[in-house]
C-alpha cells in the first residue's frame, strides 16, 4: 500500500512544490538578466505584466481549483496527490518546453529573464499562499 498523507500536508506539499518551482524558475530568470543588462525599467514593467497576468489569470485559478479538491479529499491521500492528473501533465510539457526553449536557443535571453522573473514570482506568491492555507489548517487542528 502506498504511502499516504493528510489533507493538510498536502497542502504543504502544493506550496512547497509551487514555491520551490518558483525559487528554480527565479535564479534562472536572474541569471539571464545578469547576461542581458540594460532597458531595466522596460524589463521591470514587462516583467510586471507577466506577472500579474500568471497571478491573476492563472494561478489564481489554481490555486482555487486545487486547494478546494485538496480539501473535499478523504483524509488519508497518495503523497503526489497534490495535483490532478491533467495537472502533472502540464507541469511535465511546462519543464520540457522551458529546457528545450534554453537548450536550443529558441528565444532571446532578454525575453528569457523577463519572462522567468515575472513567472517565478507568481509562482512562489501562489506557493506562499498554499503554505498560508496549510498553517490555517494546522491551527484549525490543533
Amino acid at each position: 500500500m502506498p504511502y499516504r498523507v493528510s489533507r493538510e500536508t498536502l497542502l504543504l506539499l502544493a506550496g512547497l512544490f509551487w514555491t520551490l518551482a518558483g525559487v528554480n524558475v527565479l535564479r534562472l530568470g536572474i541569471r539571464y538578466w545578469m547576461d542581458n543588462p540594460g532597458y531595466f525599467l522596460f524589463k521591470l514593467s514587462e516583467m510586471l505584466v507577466i506577472f500579474f497576468v500568471f497571478l491573476g489569470f492563472i494561478f489564481q485559478n489554481l490555486y482555487r481549483k486545487h486547494t478546494l479538491r485538496i480539501i473535499h479529499k478523504p483524509e488519508k491521500n497518495p503523497v503526489f496527490s497534490f495535483f490532478d492528473g491533467k495537472s502533472w501533465l502540464v507541469v511535465g510539457v511546462m519543464i520540457s518546453l522551458g529546457v528545450c526553449v534554453r537548450l536550443f536557443q529558441l528565444l532571446p535571453g532578454s525575453f528569457i529573464a523577463v519572462f522567468y522573473t515575472g513567472l517565478a514570482l507568481a509562482l512562489i506568491i501562489t506557493g506562499c499562499r498554499f503554505l498560508f492555507s496549510w498553517w490555517c489548517c494546522r491551527k484549525r487542528m490543533e
